[in-house]
């Protein structure tokens, strides 16, 4: 008889225990987080499509005709500028200056012969002038046939890099002929298109003393070492996209950045009284975003809300939301419409750190 009280005492002390440590479960469970919206001004960080252009790129044009005599740079090669590229064969050339060279030296001794007659009043002043005229010609016909030799010789315009060769050694040149193109890739110009609210934002904020940053996401999704600067914005807007096109200029001095590859610009867009909330308050249905308002009673009431803009961890909100609502931020899969729940409440400001990202 003993025995079997000492065993119903245990049985009952083991259901009691049993009891409290799953009541206690039960109230661990159901005891969520919750948070509010943050409301502060905020930089929204946007990607564009871009195309990049070297500073300077041009077509390297033959300026005279003839057969190409040599060639002293190589296809990829950096040349500074007045560096000789190209040289065409310079016979016919060197023959039309030598003429002319003789035809200045003819009218010199003509001049100088009328200039002494007339000095002593043997010819009129018409024919001293007319002469000095001659002179003048020959002159102008000789610096004109130095100056066809001198475009035989084709030199860099400016310091850059070389493109591919379109002519071969000894081939026949025409004038206007495209030699090759030469590009000076020491500093970049970057061209994105931005929409008209982004543009109306980034002139409220933007001065010439304050000039926006902007960072280059390379082909590869590397982030290129230094950071550009807008620094022009073309004057339309396109009427059928509704978009502005910005120009950046970034520094290349590594030359990593050749004149047409693409990427995307990592702009920042400077946002007025932002509401923001962590992504991870917020599921999907159907594409359509929603958070668990938790009302006064505690309650949890599912509300669609309008994504403005998405950054790493957190939303921006659009609409559907203010920052005096209280937001479920933990076990949103645990709860349904209208449940309700017993909760811990943590200030945004501290919320917000946790998610790894620095809102300016």
């Amino acid at each position: 008889m003993r025995i079997t009280l000492i065993s119903i005492s245990l049985f009952a002390i083991l259901c009691n225990t049993s009891c409290q440590s799953h009541k206690e479960e039960h109230e661990e469970e159901t005891k969520f987080l919750v948070t509010s919206p943050l409301k502060k001004d905020t930089i929204s960080t946007r990607e564009y499509v871009c195309q990049i252009h070297a500073v300077q790129h041009i077509e390297v044009r033959a300026l005279e005709k003839g057969y190409l005599e040599n060639i002293f740079v190589d296809e990829g090669q950096f040349v500074k500028k007045g560096q000789l590229m190209f040289k065409i064969m310079p016979l016919i050339y060197n023959a039309e200056l030598q003429k002319a060279q003789a035809e200045t030296n003819f009218a010199e001794i003509e001049y100088q012969n009328t200039k002494q007659l007339s000095e002593k009043n043997v010819v009129s002043p018409n024919e001293l002038a007319l002469a000095k005229a001659k002179l003048d010609k020959a002159k102008a016909e000789q610096s004109l046939a130095a100056t066809h030799l001198q475009f035989t010789e084709i030199r860099a315009p400016f310091d850059g890099i070389m493109d591919h060769f379109q002519v071969r050694l000894g081939s026949l040149i025409n004038e206007g002929d495209l030699m090759t193109t030469l590009s000076d890739n020491s500093e970049m110009w970057v061209y994105f298109n931005v929409p008209e609210a982004e543009y109306l934002n980034y002139k409220t904020h933007a001065t010439e003393e304050n000039l926006l940053k902007v960072n280059l996401l390379m082909a590869n999704n590397q982030l290129f070492d230094y950071p550009g600067e807008v620094k022009t914005i073309e004057a339309d807007f396109n009427n059928e996209t509704g978009n502005i096109a910005f120009r950046a200029t970034f520094p290349n001095p590594k030359g990593l950045l050749r004149h047409g590859e693409t990427g995307n610009i990592e702009m920042g867009i400077p946002i007025k009284n932002a509401i923001i909330i962590p992504q991870k308050a917020t599921y999907e249905i159907l594409e359509k975003k929603y958070v668990f308002v938790v009302d006064k009673n505690n309650t949890v009431h599912s509300r669609e809300i309008t994504i403005a803009s998405e950054m790493p961890d957190l939303y921006l909100i659009k609409s559907g939301l203010n920052e005096n609502e209280r937001i479920l931020l933990e076990g949103i899969r645990k709860v349904k419409d209208n449940d309700k729940i017993v909760y811990t409440y943590e200030d945004p400001k501290s919320v917000l750190p946790k998610l790894k990202v620095y809102v300016e």
